[in-house]
Parts: C-alpha cells; structure tokens; sequence
C-alpha cells in the first residue's frame, strides 16, 4: 500500500514565502511545490536566490516534491532556444533545491488546428528538457492541461509511453475535466506511467473548480486506487478555488478561463486553501 506524502501550490494560499509556510504547517503539509513566490515565479530564481530559499526552508523543515515551473506553457510555433536555455538554469536550481523534479507541460497547439501536425516538433522539444534533466540528475514530469499538445488520455498515453524512463506523468482531474475527458477513464490508461497527483477537482457542467471530492473527478475512487501501488506517493494540493496573486500570469498564454464557482465562495485566498485541504482529508 501507499503512503501519501502531502505537498501543495502554497502561493495560493499566500504570496509570500512567510505566509506560504504557515499555511503548510497549520494543514500539516510537510512539501511544498514553489510556484509564486517572495522574488516572482519559480522559474525566474537564480542559484544564488534558490540557496536562500532553501535556507528558510530548511529551517521551518518544508522540503520541495516538485519544481512547479512553466515549461512548455508557450506556443509550440514560439522560438524553443530561449526558453529551453532558462530551462537549463531551473535544473540547476533544483539541484540547490534537492528536488528532484520539474513539473512541465508539451506546448500550446494554434487554436482550431490538428495536433497530430505538431507532434514531431513537439517530442523534439520534450527530447531536450529530458535528457538534459536526466543528464542533471533531475525528472521531468508532464501534466495534461488544457491546450496544450497532451490535454487529452490519448497523447497523454503517447508521451508518456515513448518517453518511458526519461518523462513521468502528473495526473490532474480537474485538467482532464475542462477537456471533456472522464478522469476515471484517463486514470486507467495512464496509471503505469503517473509519479504523482495534483488535487484539483472540476465540474463538467460549467468547467468551475471545486474543492476535492465536490466535483466530477472521481477524485476519492483515483486516490483509493493510487493508494494501491506501494511506495510513497505524493499528492500535491492545487485549489484553484480563488483568484490569487500570479493566476493571470499562468492563463495568459492559453486563453483559458479560470472559473470561480458561486457555491464554493471564500473570503480569502488562505481560507479557500484551507477549506481544500479539509475537503482532501475528508476523502482521505
């Protein structure tokens, strides 16, 4: 059996690293996955900006389950070089970092075109952050989201089987959810190759974003099943359930819209961050 080892998306509970650490320790998280923080983005840190935050980390006993960058969030037709080169450097921070892993994404597909088109370039693109991760001791991690090249079970499956033993997988309901994918279904194709989970759940009716369990994703039947596997698991708390500082930053590109549902309303960031991490227990 598994044993679940609790991460989060703390700037959404707080903008600072102060208030992000906080967080953590009243919803007895040990992990975090920095995103947003004190200096900007995760992926804008410098080595010598990573040993202080690995400093204050270390000294409020948090460690990092993942890098929570945005590589391959931009156009597939964008110039790769620059944003691979500063990919080269959030490898070096997450060596600072002890992590040893860096959640990334297979590039956004121009709008009402066949992927299929893209998929060379796309692998291409995923070859590189791979080998040079690995080269560097580090995992790349591919999560499905919407837009992009694998936002659907099918060139989920694609990336992740060529790619076996260079990319693992990170599974997100509510993601599947806003591509009109059964995240149960997903689940069972790309079990084999999921490393770890992001908590997020979503309705099919409207797309909104729920706390965990309140929606569509199955996300308690996923998690039964998940536990199954033996070793530690990680699952990584991504509300979604409030505007916070830097959610635009993360839409641009895409289009998407993040959708704030009525009936699950809270009067601040950190109170939505709680009430998803009560709603993750409970299913627990």
């Amino acid at each position: 059996m598994a044993k679940f080892v609790f991460s989060a998306f703390a700037d959404e509970a707080g903008k600072t690293l102060a208030e992000q650490i906080e967080a953590l320790r009243a919803n007895g998280m040990t992990l975090l996955e920095p995103r947003g923080l004190d200096e900007g983005n995760i992926s804008d840190y410098t080595p010598a900006m990573a040993r202080e935050l690995r400093a204050r980390l270390d000294d409020a006993g948090i460690g990092i389950s993942a890098i929570g960058s945005g590589y391959g969030k931009i156009r597939i037709t964008d110039d790769f070089e620059p944003h691979f080169e500063k990919f080269r450097q959030t490898v070096e921070v997450a060596n600072v970092l002890g992590a040893k892993r860096i959640r990334m994404f297979s590039f956004y597909m121009p709008a009402g075109e066949d992927p299929a088109v893209y998929k060379d370039e796309v692998f291409r693109r995923l070859e590189r952050f791979a080998d040079y991760a690995r080269e560097n001791g580090v995992w790349c991690c591919h999560e499905n989201e919407k837009g992009i090249y694998g936002d659907v079970t099918e060139r989920c499956l694609e990336i992740l089987s060529a790619f076996r033993g260079r990319i693992l997988g990170v599974f997100d309901p509510a993601n599947f959810i806003q591509c009109g994918v059964k995240p149960l279904e997903a689940w069972e194709v790309l079990a084999p190759y999921i490393d770890y989970m992001h908590v997020k759940d979503a309705r099919f009716a409207d797309g909104g974003v729920v706390p965990p369990g309140k929606g569509d994703g199955n996300v308690a039947e996923i998690l039964r099943r998940f536990g199954e596997k033996d070793g530690e698991k990680i699952l990584t708390l991504e509300p979604h359930l409030k505007v916070f500082s830097g959610l635009d930053a993360l839409e641009t590109v895409s289009g998407s819209v993040f959708s704030v549902t009525e009936e699950y309303a809270y009067p601040s960031n950190r109170a939505a961050f709680d009430a998803a991490a009560a709603a993750l227990r409970e299913i627990l």
